[in-house]
């Protein structure tokens, strides 16, 4: 990322923190649209599939922005009732309504100075979509039973898994609407079309939960690799993360291992089974990778600094593919004594 060095090693933690991992072009771009629209106070909408990480795409923009140490308030628009919307959003003061004992505040007050979270924008009901539409024009908003209107100073975050756009052609969606809250927007990319990520991650999940569980670290199979890099991923992510978690906890020895087995993973039994093309070459590809890594660390004697000299792979570029093969220097360096 370009710019201020103190701003890039402030957005590198806060990705990392959050989990948006990533070594993919388009996956990298992503994250640098991220932090030049952090740095705007204007109204986002985040665009993608289930499970490619809207939500921790909006900590991000809320952290990264000079909001940061104000709240952050998620809420999940296909929860908000009707006949309670202004209150849950605007709060309400005693006595409003029957069972208003006592004051509230509601969640724009909840994010005053921050940012309030809009998840799965596309459920809001008509009604609430009326009601959104009216509070972005000006932020204007009054407490349900108060006299006196208040002024909300927050940033509005959206997210939606559907096509908003299609929405409006229906006449499920207001076009006002989408057009406020789409002011600025960022899509995140399937996981499908992010190349190697899917191995990064797998990784760094394997990691965390090492640490979180205090057991021993698992190290993925060539066989798993080539089916992280062969599978489709329709849960992205967080099919990912649940998949390793799965792995980790369940899994028999120190090593994760899958075939491909129609859309599901499941551990090897039988080395033989037919493969798709698309299968069958990355699993080649990461017998290669390993083949190649044991013989190039076993000569050099684990010197990555010389084995990356001798591969014309950069040094970063080589650890990182030994990483991913469960490999390091330290295992072929020789043993005194």
């Amino acid at each position: 990322m370009h710019g201020d060095p103190r701003l890039q090693g402030r957005s590198e933690d806060a990705f990392a923190r959050l989990n948006l991992l990533g070594e993919a072009p388009l996956f990298r771009e992503t994250l640098r649209l991220i932090v030049r629209i952090a740095r705007v106070d204007a109204t986002v909408l985040i665009q993608g599939e289930t499970g490619t990480g809207k939500e921790l795409a909006a900590r991000a923009l809320h952290y990264l922005s000079p909001r940061r140490d104000y709240p952050f308030v998620p809420v999940n628009c296909g929860a908000l009732p009707d006949n309670l919307l202004e209150s849950e959003l605007f709060g309400h003061e005693r006595g409003a309504f029957t069972d208003a004992k006592q004051a509230r505040r509601g969640l724009v007050a909840e994010a005053q100075g921050g940012a309030l979270f809009l998840d799965e924008v596309e459920t809001m009901t008509p009604r609430a979509q009326g009601v959104l539409l009216r509070f972005l024009q000006d932020h204007k908003y009054r407490p349900v039973g108060a006299r006196a209107q208040a002024d909300g100073d927050l940033r509005i975050i959206a997210s939606t898994n559907v096509d908003l756009e299609e929405l409006v052609r229906r006449n499920q969606f207001r076009r006002d609407l989408m057009f406020r809250l789409s002011t600025l927007s960022i899509t995140m990319p399937p996981l499908r079309q992010r190349g190697g990520d899917a191995v990064l991650l797998a990784e760094h999940f394997l990691d965390r939960y090492a640490v979180g569980y205090d057991r021993a670290r698992k190290r993925l199979h060539p066989d798993t690799v080539a089916w992280l890099l062969a599978h489709d991923w329709p849960g992205n992510v967080r099919e990912l993360e649940n998949l390793m978690l799965r792995e980790f906890l369940l899994g028999d020895g120190d090593t994760i291992r899958f075939r491909a087995d129609g859309a599901d993973a499941r551990a090897v039994g039988d080395e033989d089974v037919v493969q798709p093309f698309k299968v069958a070459k990355a699993r080649a590809v990461a017998r290669f990778e390993r083949s190649y890594l044991d013989n190039l660390l076993e000569k050099t004697g684990g010197n990555v600094s010389l084995a990356a000299r001798i591969s014309r792979k950069d040094r970063s570029a080589l650890n990182k593919l030994a990483k991913k093969h469960g490999l390091s220097g330290e295992q072929f360096r020789p043993r005194s004594g």
